[in-house]
């Protein structure tokens, strides 16, 4: 007899073996229906998969997480079918589940075209009303290297030829279709109902700039049609609030091939930075950071103790003078380890805290490059912690609280808290790695704080805390990081004297908050769609004359304002007013101040916000008195 336990902790009894979709069918008529794939002692399987021992099961509908996931990896194998229905010489690659959908990459003798995108989606759409089973077979390795290559399918063939020789090699079928995949997948492609393809994009095979570029097809899939036009509303909505289009009508950045991931700042975004950095300065000194600064360049041996050189080498710009190896920076934490050890440190010391704005540079693929928000040379927030042990959880309770404070002031309200565990490829023993993701656990405990836990994604000398931002238009992005590190340390000889005079190696957390300035600054950008806050608008009003006979007036306002700390313009053209009104509410400066001789003769502003709200004639306090209290509260 096979015991299957459900969710509810009810128990199934089968004499015999039974599938996934027999035990569904076993509980009603609409739940076998409803079965796209099933948890079987934790392990995602197909509705196909016989359980012949005593079990756990979940039924995967289209009401849980892991339900989509498995939909739209179908829906990519039913692009994938399309394509070489329509296009028989393409060959297949790869073609994963991302956030919000999937993409295919194929090979092919010309690019895809916008029409061939519709062509295919009309192919999707046919093959799925066809509702063929989607049927999981097994295959030795080389039988399927050899099956793969007799297709033409070469790139498959180059996939499975790399996985160990022992190793069954799953398939999937659907008509005329097989791919290799692990799975699961939906029991029939009439599951796929609701899905679109959204752009074509070029892909290096293997993400090797060495190797051919390949043709990518990106798409989505959804249960319900209003949740697939709610997306395309998010798309469309995240579009008109690209960074780097705002960039340029805003005049706040740009980026040239001459520098490639590089970032020009124009004034107006500097202005930006700016007010970002000091603010940040101030969170170092409320919380007891000293700020230092380090060399851009350091010698090919400190990165090698390290344990960069090893694990990120690749990602390096390498330089040599005089016949030794030199890197530039891709991160800032050897050099305060260096700092650390440039004096005989006690445990009264201790914690030590170090911060820098730190510039570094990593040789990202250009195919990554994306505006400011992928970059090769960067700015970060970073700072670094040399600690005891036991101070450990206190620290990581107070840049807790600090972080979230900070988000608070930049707008941001909703933030998911996850920590990354111990990588496959790390530095160190278990033991530490206990120890420090031990750590990481309590002091979120102390905060009584939830989170997520993301196995496998720590870096590779420690765990750490990561905070995902949400904003205004529900995208999640991740920027501050808290990481508990036993290991770089000691690699570089950094010690302390303890109490009972011993020499002990300090426990060195890697912080930041903001993260990347750039990447930041481009999220804040989008967040805002351009239409930044009143603290950190490069141009906070703009005071705009009617008249010739108002020039002077208007400019008593502006030295007025700034006298008070606020950056202010004037717009004194012989323009129509309305015409100014509506160039700068374009350049979405937060108040329009405007005079005639009405104001002049009053000693008052009209004064107009962004939205398009008249708030109608305000004497200069009254001005101030606003502009201050929205100022302080950094709305």
């Amino acid at each position: 007899m096979i015991h299957v336990q459900l969710p509810d902790g009810s128990v199934k009894s089968f004499e015999q073996p039974v599938t996934v979709a027999g035990v569904a069918a076993s509980i009603g008529a609409g739940l076998a229906r409803a079965a796209l794939a099933g948890r079987v002692d934790g392990a995602l399987v197909d509705t196909s998969y016989e359980i012949d021992r005593n079990a756990t099961l979940a039924i995967i509908t289209d009401k849980d997480a892991d339900g989509l996931d498995v939909l739209r990896h179908s829906a990519a194998h039913l692009l994938a079918y399309a394509v070489k229905e329509l296009f028989p010489d393409a060959q297949v690659t790869i073609g994963p589940v991302i956030e919000d959908g999937f993409y295919y990459d194929f090979s092919y003798r010309r690019p895809f075209t916008p029409e061939d995108l519709e062509k295919i989606e009309a192919k999707m759409r046919e093959l799925a009303k066809k509702d063929e089973p989607v049927e999981r077979s097994v295959m030795p390795r080389d039988e399927a290297v050899k099956f793969f290559n007799e297709m033409g399918e070469h790139y498959k063939a180059e996939i499975i030829a790399s996985i160990p020789s022992n190793e069954a090699i799953s398939l999937y079928r659907e008509g005329s279709f097989i791919d290799l995949c692990r799975g699961p997948h939906v029991p029939s492609t009439g599951k796929i109902k609701i899905f679109k393809l959204m752009k074509l994009a070029g892909a290096y095979w293997r993400g090797d700039p060495k190797n051919e570029m390949l043709q990518r097809v990106y798409g989505t899939a959804w249960f319900k049609e209003e949740d697939l036009e709610a997306y395309l509303r998010r798309i469309e909505e995240a579009e008109k609030r690209d960074h780097r289009r705002l960039g340029r009508q805003l005049d706040l950045f740009h980026v040239q091939d001459e520098a490639p991931g590089m970032v020009f700042w124009h004034p107006k975004g500097w202005s930006i930075w700016q007010e970002i950095e000091q603010y940040m300065r101030q969170v170092y000194r409320d919380s007891g950071y000293q700020e230092v600064r380090c060399p851009q360049i350091l010698d090919r041996t400190l990165w090698e103790k390290s344990g960069h050189w090893e694990n990120y080498k690749d990602n390096m710009f390498i330089t040599e003078s005089e016949k030794r190896v030199f890197a530039i920076k891709p991160m800032n934490c050897p050099g305060h380890v260096l700092i650390f050890n440039s004096d005989l440190r006690s445990y009264r010391d201790l914690p030590l805290r170090y911060g820098e704005f730190g510039s570094c540079h990593r040789n990202e693929p250009s195919g990554a490059l994306h505006g400011i928000m992928r970059v090769r040379g960067f700015t970060q927030d970073d700072g670094h912690v040399f600690c005891s042990e036991a101070q450990i959880q206190s620290e990581v309770v107070a840049f807790h609280r600090q972080a979230l404070k900070v988000y608070d002031d930049f707008g941001f309200k909703d933030i998911a808290v996850k920590i990354a565990l111990r990588p496959e490829h790390r530095i160190g023993g278990d033991e530490a790695w206990d120890l420090a993701e031990v750590a990481l656990r309590e002091g979120l405990k102390a905060c009584d704080t939830e989170w997520e836990e993301l196995p496998g994604e720590g870096a590779f000398y420690g765990p750490k805390v990561e905070y995902h931002m949400k904003d205004s238009i529900g995208r999640s992005w991740q920027c501050g990081t808290m990481q508990v590190d036993f290991f770089m340390p000691g690699r570089l000889g950094a010690e302390y004297v303890d109490e009972d005079n011993s020499r002990k190696t300090p426990v060195m957390l890697h912080r930041a908050i903001v993260g990347s300035m750039e990447r930041f600054i481009g999220i804040l950008i989008e967040n805002h769609a351009g239409a930044m806050p009143l603290w950190l608008a490069p141009v906070q009003a703009v005071v705009m004359s009617i008249t010739d006979r108002q020039i002077d007036y208007a400019r008593e306002i502006q030295q007025f304002l700034k006298k008070h700390g606020f950056r202010v313009h004037t717009d004194l053209r012989n323009e129509k007013i309305t015409y100014k009104i509506r160039e700068h509410s374009l350049q979405k400066l937060p108040y329009q101040l405007i005079v005639g001789d009405k104001e002049a003769q009053a000693k008052t502003v009209a004064v107009r916000t962004r939205s398009g709200e008249d708030l109608g004639a305000m004497s200069f306090d009254a001005l101030l008195n606003r502009l201050n209290e929205e100022r302080i509260a950094r709305r």
